[in-house]
Order: C-alpha cells, then sequence, then structure tokens
C-alpha cells in the first residue's frame, strides 16, 4: 500500500491549491437507504473532479528539468483538467491526449486551462498508448493517471479530509476507474484503522478491475462501454491491481439504469450535478449492492461533475417518463377543423399540460383523411395518467404511447 507518510506529505504540498472540498451527512439518501450516508463533494474541487490532487502532486515532485521539458497525459477527462490546471499553475506547457469521444466539455475545459488536446483512439486505453509513444518522440514527461505512488498518494489525500473531519466511518464506498482513487484511499484508511471496509464500485460496462480483483490477476477487458467515462478502464494496471488486492474489501459494479437513477436523484434531491463515474458510489448505495445496517455510516466520493450537458438532459428525460412524471402518445385524428382543439380540451380536462406537440398527416400509415398527433406531456404520477388513457378511450381516440415508466 502507499505509506501513510506519502500521503500525508501529499497533503501538506497540495493543501494550499485544492480545495478542502465539503463532506457532509445527506439526510434525504440515508432516509431512502435507511442508514447513514455521508458525501465527499469532490464534483466541487476547482477542476470539478479529485484528480487535480494527484496531478499536482506528481508535477510538484518533479526535477526541474523533468517540468521544463513539459508534461503530457491520457485522460478521459478529469485527469487532464488536473494535469492542464497543474502545469499552468508551475508555467509549463501540457499535452493531453484524450478518446475521440470525450464529451465536448471535457475537450473545451481541458483546452481553456491551456493545455493542447489531441484527440486519439476510441477509449482511454487507445489514447494512453498513444500518448506513450508520443512522449517519447517528443521527449515530454508522462503523468500517469493511477499507475503512479505520486498520483495515488494525492488522491489519498480525499480520505485525510474525510477521517479528519468523521473518524468513525465504517465503510467507504469509492468509485475505480484505473484504481489510482480507491488506491489512495484504502491506503490511507486502513492505515489509520483496519477496521474500516473499503468497497469499490465500477461500471458493469468496464469490469475489468473486478474481474481482476475476484480472480487475483490482471484481466483485461476486450471493450467497454458506459455513461459512466470517467472510469471506462479496459485494461488493468498490475500495480494498482496488487494495492487493490491488499487495501479493498470487495468490489461491486452498478448498470448505466441505476447509474442514470443515481445522477437523476443527486441533481434533484441533493440539488448536485455529479458525472457518471461520480455517482456510482450513490447508485450501490441506493440499489442494496453493499451490506450495510441501519446504525452503519457510510461515506462515498462523489469523484467528479464534469457531466456532458446532452448526456444530462438525456437521463433527465428518461428519468422522467420512468417516473410517470411525463408521457410521450402518438394519437391518430380525423384531419377536419377543430379536431386538435377537441383533443387539447380532453386532455387539459384529465389535468394533463402538453409540452410538445408535432402534427403529421403525410405518414405512409395513415389513412386518408387522418392524422398523428405526438404529444408529451407533463403529467403527475402512474394514476394520473392511466386517467388520460381512459379519458382517450372513453372518447374513442386510437393512440399508442412511444415510452411506458
Amino acid at each position: 500500500m502507499i505509506p501513510l507518510s506519502q500521503i500525508k506529505e501529499a497533503y501538506e504540498n497540495i493543501k494550499d491549491v485544492v480545495v478542502k472540498t465539503p463532506f457532509t451527512y445527506a439526510p434525504l439518501l440515508s432516509s431512502k437507504c435507511g442508514t447513514n450516508v455521508y458525501l465527499k463533494k469532490e464534483n466541487l474541487q476547482l477542476t470539478g473532479a479529485y484528480k487535480l490532487r494527484g496531478a499536482y502532486n506528481k508535477i510538484a515532485s518533479l526535477a526541474d528539468e523533468e517540468r521544463k521539458r513539459g508534461v503530457i497525459a491520457a485522460s478521459a477527462g478529469n485527469h487532464a483538467q488536473g494535469v492542464a490546471y497543474s502545469a499552468k499553475m508551475f508555467g509549463i506547457p501540457a499535452t493531453i491526449i484524450m478518446p475521440e469521444a470525450t464529451p465536448l466539455l471535457k475537450v473545451q475545459s481541458t483546452k481553456a486551462l491551456g493545455a493542447q488536446v489531441i484527440l486519439k483512439g476510441e477509449n482511454y486505453d487507445e489514447a494512453y498508448a498513444f500518448a506513450t509513444t508520443y512522449a517519447k518522440e517528443h521527449n515530454l514527461t508522462f503523468i500517469h493517471p493511477f499507475a503512479d505512488e505520486k498520483v495515488m498518494a494525492g488522491q489519498g489525500s480525499v480520505a485525510y479530509e474525510m477521517l479528519e473531519e468523521i473518524d468513525d466511518i465504517d465503510i467507504l464506498v469509492v468509485p475505480i476507474g484505473g484504481g489510482g482513487l480507491i488506491s489512495g484511499i484504502g491506503s490511507y484508511a486502513k492505515q489509520i484503522n483496519p477496521n474500516i471496509k473499503v468497497i469499490g464500485v465500477v461500471a458493469s460496462g468496464a469490469p475489468a478491475m473486478k474481474h481482476s480483483f475476484e480472480a487475483k490477476k490482471a484481466l483485461d477487458s476486450t471493450s467497454v462501454r458506459t455513461i459512466a467515462d470517467g472510469i471506462a478502464v479496459r485494461d488493468v494496471t498490475p500495480k494498482n491491481l496488487e494495492i487493490i488486492l491488499e487495501v479493498v474489501d470487495d468490489i461491486v459494479s452498478v448498470d448505466d439504469e441505476e447509474i442514470a437513477s443515481a445522477i437523476l436523484y443527486l441533481l434533484e434531491k441533493q440539488k448536485l450535478v455529479v458525472e457518471g463515474g461520480g455517482a456510482v458510489g450513490v447508485a450501490a448505495i441506493m440499489h442494496h449492492k453493499i451490506h450495510y445496517t441501519s446504525e452503519s455510516k457510510i461515506a462515498t466520493v462523489l469523484s467528479g461533475g464534469n457531466i456532458d450537458v446532452q448526456m444530462l438532459s438525456l437521463i433527465i428525460e428518461k428519468g422522467l417518463i420512468k417516473a410517470h412524471r411525463k408521457m410521450k402518445l402518438i394519437v391518430t385524428l380525423i384531419d377536419k377543423p377543430g379536431a386538435l382543439r377537441g383533443l387539447s380540451d380532453i386532455l387539459a380536462d384529465a389535468g394533463a399540460n402538453i409540452i410538445q406537440i408535432d402534427y403529421d398527416r403525410t405518414s405512409t400509415s395513415l389513412s386518408y383523411g387522418d392524422a398523428n398527433v405526438t404529444l408529451a406531456l407533463e403529467t403527475k404520477g402512474s394514476e394520473h395518467q392511466e386517467l388520460v388513457r381512459e379519458s382517450l378511450k372513453k372518447h374513442n381516440y386510437r393512440f399508442i404511447e412511444e415510452m411506458r415508466g
């Protein structure tokens, strides 16, 4: 594991640069889950993620000659911004290799910090392979996002802050991509209190670390696919696995639906914008992937908040449908004056608010003289939606639902 002295040294290196993010009790989430949940809000960090801690500590530890050459990193986004910010603080150039599918927000944010960004590869691992070659060709100092003791020590400062505030945590729930965060947090926690349970959470679409943990040897995935782009790591680094096997008690997985529900819950109930990778800990707690009691004190790290706006919009849209707060209908009308008004009157009487409408009379599936009206309705739950359906049936409308919660 990472020595306690290294993590404490890292904290001293970074404490005047990073934000000491809030670590607070979450009453609504605790009530929902029947236990005591605390949230470490690294989504509120300067660069929107904890990655700044490890990146800054690593660059601070470099020799002057290494820094002057300039630094390079491969990242799906959060490590990129951490390196770019740190390089700017030291006044040195930074080059970041990012996967081609990296959300635009993360690309733009990295460029805004002064880094050169090169998009290469379908995933992090392909970007990493290109970056290591590029570093050698251009004599740049490579800053690894997780397989580096200085980086892991910096990430361990998250646990330092958490346990300084609340020293009787029973369970730490930590997102896992490459494993740098949980290696640092687990190393610190187990040396402070060996009885703390450290539970890692992966996305089911990027399961390599979970499979490797269970097999006790590095097992890479053939591909990754998850909305949690920040932890979409295909290959396992033996260095991180070795530490994880020493300091982690269990690793669980959550799927994209569970991650999306956690993102929406945090947004609506906790007023926190959290990306997929940052929400997996909450997803694991909400969906009972972790064993706990009503007396347990569970802490999880909201590791990042750099979610793509389009992804967030999609999650909200689907979430409203699943919660029966929105319904989409295609209603067939006789195409004549007043027909649309008659339909809108019936929906108004049922208390449904029309928020989107489209009128189509040219579809080849329609009989001549008919038209399809596509509607998005704001509703107040499953009973209200059933009332809308019954009202339409009562007035002999033919309709289908595009989606159903």
